[in-house]
């Protein structure tokens, strides 16, 4: 979170698989109930509802402006960052994302979508938070993550942001971003998961839990079966591939660019790939593109171009 003039500055990423601020990652997943629910310790209580936070999974959805579930998740990481200012009550400005082809077609809509109540009153972790929604920007996936160092960028550059739903991929040339050179595929982690799903399924006669895949693909073991481990690394594997292939098929040039990959992606290509370490750039923070919209967002309004 960032401070201008009295407003909160907070960027909020949301992702299909995770919700990220600069100093907060939860699952992108919502539950509602009538009534108060057994288990509260992220209990979001909003219009008369209540709300499980990071609860179930987010399908991918093409506009993310479809129901209501991106707006609580903002609520639910507002009150985070907020908490740990001490506060429970501030003017903030929302900076967020949208992948990149399709940041300019929709942006006013998820603006507007993101500020349609200028007060807006909730409770979250049984804690009461009184906020006003004093505007937002929206920017594109994959260069935020780079957006404080892109301008020092020499050569030709590839940056490739592997979310959970999208892979978004930007070109940079001498530190400029290439309009005309930009892509958005789905083709996230995710699909890495239901591959393996089937993959394991049809192997074994068995199902597997997507909590011991998304290890696996994180840290590359997990605590299971030789056998059933070399499915799901098989299977990751071919991703991998397939995500390279699909960077070549957008111009990736291993010996003259030079590579960078943010988001949750990154951790397969480092598991299941062998890449030129000198032209293979990881963005490990997971909180990167929150950051660069927080970033984006005060420049913008220093200059007072927004806000």
């Amino acid at each position: 979170m960032k401070e201008l003039n009295g407003i909160k500055i907070i960027g909020v990423d949301h992702g299909y698989g995770n919700t990220k601020t600069a100093n907060h990652c939860f699952k992108t997943g919502i539950l509602s109930y009538d009534a108060e629910p057994l288990f509260t310790r992220e209990m979001l209580v909003y219009g008369g509802r209540h709300y499980l936070i990071g609860e179930g999974h987010k399908e991918f959805v093409g506009e993310k402006t479809k129901d209501d579930e991106f707006y609580l998740l903002t609520l639910a990481a507002i009150a985070m960052e907020l908490r740990d200012a001490g506060l429970t009550e501030a003017d903030v400005f929302i900076a967020a994302g949208l992948p990149l082809t399709w940041t300019a077609g929709q942006k006013e809509k998820f603006k507007a979508y993101l500020t349609r109540n200028a007060e807006v009153d909730f409770t979250f972790r049984k804690a009461a938070y009184h906020i006003r929604i004093v505007g937002a920007a929206v920017y594109p996936q994959g260069y935020a993550a780079i957006a404080e160092f892109a301008a020092a960028l020499e050569g030709v550059n590839m940056v490739a942001d592997i979310g959970n739903g999208t892979m978004n991929v930007l070109y940079i040339n001498d530190g400029v971003p290439l309009s005309s050179k930009m892509y958005t595929e789905k083709f996230g982690t995710y699909q890495c998961t239901l591959a393996v799903r089937e993959a394991f399924l049809r192997q074994t006669q068995r199902e597997i839990s997507d909590d011991i895949i998304e290890k696996v693909l994180i840290t590359g073991t997990a605590n299971i079966a030789s056998a059933d481990l070399r499915i799901i690394r098989a299977v990751a594997t071919e991703y991998v591939r397939d995500i390279f292939r699909r960077l070549r098929e957008h111009g990736y040039d291993e010996n003259t660019m030079t590579l960078y990959i943010a988001g949750g992606g990154g951790c397969l290509v480092r598991n299941f790939c062998r890449f030129n370490t000198d032209r293979v750039v990881f963005v490990d923070d997971i909180s990167a593109a929150a950051k660069g919209y927080e970033y984006l967002a005060e420049l913008q309004m220093k200059a007072g171009l927004i806000g």
